[in-house]
C-alpha cells in the first residue's frame, strides 16, 4: 500500500511546490481537494485523517487549527508554518545536525519544517557550539539576502507586476530586529543571546545566502577561517544535501546557487583574525519544500527522488 498524503494549504507558494515534487511520484498516493471544497472544514478534516502523512502549508493559525482536526492517532504531520518550530512536542525537522534528530524525524508524528533563513543559520553555527568552539553568549551577527519567492504569492505578484524603481536594488526588512525566524534560530542552536539577524530581500527569485560573521578571537578555542572550515567539513562529511565547499572562498559568492535543488553548499571565507560562515542553498528547496519532501522520506522510509 502506497502511503497516502495530503497538503493542506495547496494554492500556497510551498504548497505548490511540494505538489510538484510529490506529483511526478509513483511510490505516494497524492490526496486532492476539490478547489470549491478547500476551505470546507468537514472535507479538510476528512481528507487529513485519511491520510498518513499530512504537510500544512498555512499561515500559524491556521496550522495549529489542522492539528486540532487530527482525531486518530495514524496522521502524521509536517508543518512548514512556524507554528511549531519551538514546540516542545515537535521534532525540528533539520536532520543533518546529527544521526540522532535524523533519528528523531523518522519516529515522529509531529515535524515542525524549519524557516528558511534559519535553516541557514543553525547549519553554519550548530557544530561549533555543539563542539564547543563558539560560546553560547557569543554576539553573533548574521545577514541573509533570499530572492523574493521567500515573500510568497504576493511578494512574487509585486516583483513580477507591480516593480516600482527602489525594487530593482536589495531591500532590508525586519529592521525591528525581531524576525519569526530568530526563536528557532536560538532553541535548535542554545545560544543564550539572540543573533543580531537582518535579512533582505533582492531582484532574483530563488536562493539565499545567509551569512554568520564571526571574530576568531572570540571563540572558546581560537581557530583561523581555514581550520573552522575543516571542523564543518568533518561534522558535515557523509551527507547527501549539506556539503562544505573544499577550499576557503574568495572571489564572489553568487545568492542563487543551488537553486531548484535541495542542496545546501557551505562556503568559509576569511583569515586568522575573522572569518564569514556562509550558507547557500534554495529558499523554495532545502529552505521549505525540498527539507519537508525530504522529512517526508525520512518519516516513511522513502528513497529520495
Amino acid at each position: 500500500m502506497k502511503p497516502k498524503i495530503f497538503i493542506d494549504g495547496r494554492e500556497g507558494t510551498t504548497g505548490l511546490q511540494i505538489n510538484e515534487r510529490l506529483g511526478v511520484r509513483n511510490d505516494i498516493h497524492l490526496l486532492h481537494i476539490e478547489e470549491t471544497r478547500r476551505k470546507d472544514p468537514d472535507e479538510r478534516k476528512k481528507l487529513i485523517n485519511a491520510a498518513d502523512l499530512v504537510f500544512l502549508c498555512l499561515p500559524d493559525e491556521a496550522a495549529r487549527e489542522s492539528v486540532s482536526l487530527i482525531d486518530n492517532d495514524k496522521t502524521r504531520v509536517i508543518d512548514a508554518s512556524t507554528a511549531h518550530r519551538t514546540h516542545p512536542d515537535w521534532v525540528y525537522g533539520l536532520p543533518e545536525l546529527s544521526a540522532e534528530q535524523e533519528d528523531k524525524i523518522k519516529k515522529a508524528k509531529r515535524v515542525a519544517n524549519p524557516g528558511c533563513h534559519a535553516t541557514g543559520f543553525i547549519i553554519s553555527v550548530f557544530p561549533l557550539l555543539e563542539l564547543g568552539i563558539l560560546p553560547a553568549d557569543y554576539p553573533l551577527t548574521c545577514f541573509s539576502p533570499t530572492g523574493y519567492s521567500g515573500g510568497g504569492k504576493a511578494m512574487i505578484e509585486e516583483y513580477e507586476q507591480r516593480k516600482t524603481e527602489e525594487m530593482f536594488a536589495p531591500g532590508l526588512y525586519a529592521l525591528g530586529l525581531q524576525h519569526k525566524h530568530l526563536p528557532e534560530m536560538q532553541a535548535v542552536t542554545g545560544l543564550t543571546r539572540a543573533p543580531v539577524f537582518c535579512p533582505f530581500v533582492d531582484d532574483y527569485y530563488r536562493g539565499m545566502a545567509t551569512t554568520v560573521a564571526l571574530h576568531n578571537d572570540m571563540l572558546r578555542k581560537p581557530m583561523t577561517a581555514g581550520e573552522i572550515r575543516e571542523v564543518l567539513a568533518e561534522y558535515y562529511s557523509g551527507q547527501r544535501f549539506v556539503t562544505v565547499a573544499p577550499e576557503l572562498g574568495s572571489g564572489t559568492l553568487y545568492c542563487n546557487k543551488g537553486a531548484g535543488t535541495n542542496d545546501l553548499e557551505i562556503t568559509v571565507s576569511g583569515s586568522e583574525a575573522r572569518t564569514t560562515i556562509t550558507a547557500r542553498f534554495d529558499n523554495l528547496g532545502k529552505g521549505a519544500s525540498g527539507a519537508a519532501v525530504q522529512n517526508m522520506e525520512i518519516m516513511l522510509g522513502l528513497q529520495h527522488h
